[in-house]
């Protein structure tokens, strides 16, 4: 039976409490940009987006008039079936191979040979090849493709669906990976969002505001490869985990308990002999 002074009881009261307490909560600790100014135009910085970085991989795509010649400066495509790839002619799939940069910043491009591409955007690197293809006399009417292949940012903490994303293109905010991962829940705190960053050796975090303009100005807002953001729960979510613990320890103390009376009550009964 479960009585007012019960800690199921206990537990459910205060859960029901946190519940009313988030519902009612101002407005300022929800609310986004609430310090914007209406109809106030202000400069955005140009992004000039994400610069090529070690161990990414890159496709880089070289066309022409002319496609025997510029099959020459192509990786093949690969083919696979059923989980494996073959490289050949097929009428299975075909994946793009790509170029992944080494720990000093290069890549072993066809015929050119070894290629410093590091700290340059994608779009530094095609036009760099286009001019190299032509000023040593291979193609002339060059046009260079290169993207990224494994741009991908990660999520957790008080939202959604917190996971792992791969970006199209090489842009992505802070904003656009959060609403990737469903938004933040109510217990997530808008004014305390990390972002942890690892590049050249050496881990950065950022603290970003997104209850205020400001968030706009931060070094973390156009996020890069392999970044992390993470939503700090608010206080009212840790004390709401303190009280599941407990009840669920308390709920284990009791089973074990309960388990090792019934043991001993069975023990007991064995080696007492019953009277006749």
């Amino acid at each position: 039976m479960i009585t007012a002074q019960s800690p199921i009881a206990k537990t459910t009261a205060f859960i029901m409490t946190i519940v009313m307490l988030a519902s009612c909560a101002p407005v300022k600790n929800i609310a986004y940009f609430q310090d914007k100014a209406i109809d106030d135009p202000e400069q955005i910085d140009r992004h000039g987006g994400i610069v090529i970085q070690p161990k990414d991989m890159i496709s880089i795509i070289v066309s022409s008039r002319n496609p025997e010649l510029a099959a020459m400066f192509n990786l093949p495509l690969a083919t696979y079936q059923a989980g494996s790839e073959i490289v050949g002619n097929s009428s299975t799939g075909q994946k793009l191979l790509g170029y992944v940069v080494d720990n000093e910043g290069f890549i072993d491009f066809p015929v050119l040979g070894k290629m410093q591409v590091s700290g340059m955007t994608r779009w530094e690197l095609a036009e760099d090849i286009k001019e190299i293809l032509k000023d040593k006399g291979y193609i002339s009417d060059a046009v260079v493709t290169v993207e990224f292949m494994n741009f991908k940012v990660s999520v957790i903490g008080e939202v959604n669906s917190p996971g792992t994303f791969t970006i199209e293109g090489d842009k992505v905010t802070v904003l656009q990976a959060l609403s990737l991962a469903g938004d933040l829940t109510i217990f997530g705190k808008r004014e305390n969002v990390t972002v942890i960053r690892e590049l050249d050796g050496r881990r950065t975090f950022y603290n970003i505001d997104l209850c205020s303009v400001d968030m706009f100005k931060s070094p973390a807002y156009n996020l890069q490869q392999n970044d992390i953001v993470y939503v700090e729960p608010s206080e009212i979510k840790a004390r709401q985990s303190t009280v599941d613990d407990k009840s669920l320890r308390m709920t284990t103390i009791f089973i074990s308990s309960g388990s090792l009376l019934v043991s001993i009550a069975t023990l007991l009964a064995t080696l007492i002999p019953r009277s006749k």
